[in-house]
């Protein structure tokens, strides 16, 4: 992440080396508290950095590059979630769209929307994919991957590092590792916002972070939680 003075206040902006960009985890991050950050590294791209580690005989020069939550021990979310939450672990349904059981499943805690393989499911019929994950009822809900699709998003909390004022355009990412798409953003008199994305996107679950950039910059404006979805299907 970069900080940038701007002409209204500090700002936040993507890294130079958008591989290693976090800014995504970031946009909870205060106006306030970001006049108070700096990101030193920011401006550089990570073999620049390794390098001067070598210069200077840092044992961190060659340290491999971490691939796994840093508080989950050997990449188990599971198992974080089972301590959480016990009953993320009982024994369910899996189901589909009109509630029809298909199969039975270990816990909800070992699926994630839009997952495909380990559903325990088999036949020739179309491929499905976690739609929802109902811990009330302790099911997995599947269909196919059109259903995944989602059009519309309602936010929760959102945190605004740009004034809002009236609706906008801009790019939003819905997890980290996936690449920006445009949208339309309306800010909600409840301090939250509903996101249009024209184009769709799969596998949208509450809880998840939406973040929003500049249509045409690196800069980002803030970002909120998701608390609900509307399928593409659906809005059409």
């Amino acid at each position: 992440m970069r900080r940038i003075d701007g002409a209204s206040g500090p700002e936040l902006h993507t890294a130079a080396d958008a591989r290693r960009d976090q800014s995504y985890f970031l946009f909870r991050t205060t106006r306030e508290q970001l006049a108070l950050l700096r990101f030193p590294l920011g401006g550089m791209r990570k073999a620049e950095v390794r390098a001067i580690a070598s210069e200077l005989g840092l044992s961190v020069a060659d340290k491999p590059d971490s691939q796994d939550i840093c508080f989950v021990p050997n990449g188990d979310y599971a198992s974080v979630v089972r301590k959480l939450r016990p009953d993320a672990e009982s024994v369910g349904d899996v189901v589909d769209g009109d509630g029809n059981v298909l199969a039975r499943h270990p816990g909800v805690a070992q699926f994630t929307i839009g997952q495909r393989k380990g559903l325990g499911l088999s036949g020739n019929g179309e491929p499905l994919f976690v739609l929802k994950l109902d811990a009330a009822r302790n099911q997995v809900v599947v269909g196919p991957r059109e259903a995944l699709r989602v059009r519309s998003i309602m936010l929760r909390e959102v945190n605004w590092l740009a004034a809002p004022g009236e609706p906008f355009d801009c790019l939003v990412k819905v997890r980290s590792t996936r690449a920006p798409v445009p949208a339309r953003v309306t800010p909600a008199a409840d301090g939250g916002a509903l996101v249009d994305i024209p184009s769709g996107e799969e596998a949208i679950a509450p809880g998840q972070a939406c973040v929003f950039y500049e249509a045409n910059g690196t800069r980002m404006l803030g970002g909120g939680w998701i608390a609900s979805s509307q399928s593409a299907r659906l809005a059409a």
